[in-house]
């Protein structure tokens, strides 16, 4: 017989008692203490949970007030939502860049001062035929200028092309047709995005006058009207002297040489500035487009 956690234990059962012999079923849940009985079921007793399958009678006594529904728990409020943290500052110095647009002509200061071209944002492009020094000259100039200054050259950004590669040398088809120009729109967007964060640039290239849409009308399109053009025209013969120095797909043919120098002095009725460095070596050079540029801007020239 099982009984409920709490309860007395029954007596043993002896002969000849029976449950009025000090054992009856209320014993298991007795009530308040009653005159005459034994030590036993006067003593206090916690009341014991009741036992599914008891059926006697109920304990004699005041009956117990009946329990109490249980009290819903009190909702604690919510916790303050807090505002995200902001987000933590990129560590890699990134920095917006303003887009590149068309470089507009260059202001002339004050003529008290005179403009100052080594210190002045300007995109430069200067001309001549291969041969004639324009690399070392832009390179020489760029590198000593009181402004930040970047060197784009034609030819290098032509070469980026490796499996492919549309080299004149070899004859001049639609192929080196299409990557000169490709080349020289992609020199134009990186002249635009270097001139729009404050860097001037100068850019050599080997154009033509008899090809204006082609040569100086497309610079002028990718840059923009700002394009200040110099052309850097030495004799022939210093030029196949230049020529016969260079190495690689870069050193042509006496021939070819001959043939674009003629084409390059159409520029002579063109307006456009010309520097004649047979005689001068690459510092010189520059100094002189330094005096070139300073004229140009405070006179652009209408081209």
């Amino acid at each position: 017989m099982q009984h409920a956690v709490g309860s007395p234990l029954p007596p043993p059962h002896q002969p000849g008692h029976g449950p009025a012999d000090g054992w009856s079923p209320a014993a298991q849940h007795p009530g308040p203490h009653r005159p005459g009985g034994t030590p036993q079921q006067n003593a206090p007793v916690p009341p014991p949970h009741p036992a599914p399958h008891f059926t006697g009678a109920p304990p004699a006594g005041p009956v117990p007030p009946a329990p109490q529904p249980p009290v819903p728990p009190v909702p604690h409020p919510p916790a303050p939502q807090h505002a995200p943290a902001p987000p933590v500052p990129d560590t890699t110095g990134h920095v917006p860049l303003p887009p590149g647009g068309p470089v507009p002509m260059p202001s002339s200061p004050p003529a008290a001062t005179g403009p100052d071209p080594t210190a002045t944002t300007l995109a430069v492009l200067l001309i001549g035929p291969a041969g004639a020094g324009k690399t070392s000259v832009a390179k020489f100039w760029a590198d000593h200028r009181r402004a930040p200054t970047a060197h784009i050259s034609l030819d290098d950004v032509r070469e980026w092309v490796r499996s492919g590669f549309a080299d004149p040398q070899r004859g001049w088809n639609d192929n080196s047709e299409a990557q000169y120009r490709l080349a020289r729109r992609t020199c134009g967007f990186a002249a635009r995005n270097f001139l729009a964060n404050g860097i001037s640039c100068i850019l050599d290239d080997a154009i033509f006058p008899d090809r204006p849409a082609v040569g100086l009308g497309g610079w002028k399109r990718h840059v923009g009207p700002g394009l200040l053009p110099v052309v850097l025209l030495p004799g022939l013969e210093v030029v196949l002297e230049r020529n016969a120095e260079r190495s690689g797909n870069r050193r042509l043919t006496d021939e070819e040489v001959a043939r674009i120098h003629g084409r390059m002095a159409g520029w002579y009725g063109s307006g456009l500035p010309i520097i004649d460095n047979s005689q001068l070596d690459v510092p010189s050079t520059a100094r002189i487009l330094d005096d070139v540029l300073a004229r140009a801007i405070a006179s652009p020239p209408k081209w």
